[in-house]
């Protein structure tokens, strides 16, 4: 990403992960705007040049026309190096197109070019559809964590 999509790709990920914590997680809409204020500036403190963290925009190869990003970082993963993938966002016009599981892909191989041999990633309940694409290219579940009202 260029340094001047930053302002877009903060607002669109911030927004994205506040709706699926509301939405998916049943936090309350001011606490999940707390958590992704707190979330963006401990992570991102340097913005783009901050060490192990790689944002990226997805574009269509045809256009040239930017209609995602993948954020992702190197980090601990169950005592070895990995990569976490922070958010994946393909814009609402783009979906249904191949442009997620393109950019997975994509990911696939920076990862394995900075040498790391695992991606991670969270994923809310429900959201079907991102968890459809994940399986379909060889993610696992390794815990579901469930909650119930009462």
């Amino acid at each position: 990403m260029r340094d001047d999509e930053w302002a877009g790709f903060v607002e669109g990920s911030k927004r994205g992960y506040v709706a699926s914590m509301v939405d998916h997680g049943g936090i309350a809409e001011h606490v999940a705007r707390e958590k992704a204020e707190h979330d963006f500036a401990s992570l991102l403190p340097d913005r783009f040049a901050t060490e192990g963290q790689y944002i990226f925009a997805v574009e269509d190869v045809d256009s040239g026309e930017m209609v995602g990003r993948v954020w992702f970082a190197r980090r601990d993963i169950n005592g070895e190096q990995g990569a976490f993938v922070y958010d994946i966002e393909i814009d609402d016009e783009q979906r249904g197109r191949g442009f997620g599981r393109a950019a997975m892909l994509a990911l696939e191989d920076e990862v394995r070019a900075l040498g790391l041999p695992r991606i991670a990633l969270n994923v809310f309940g429900g959201n079907d559809v991102a968890r459809g694409l994940y399986r379909s290219i060889g993610y696992v579940e390794t815990a579901v964590w469930m909650t119930k009202a009462i």
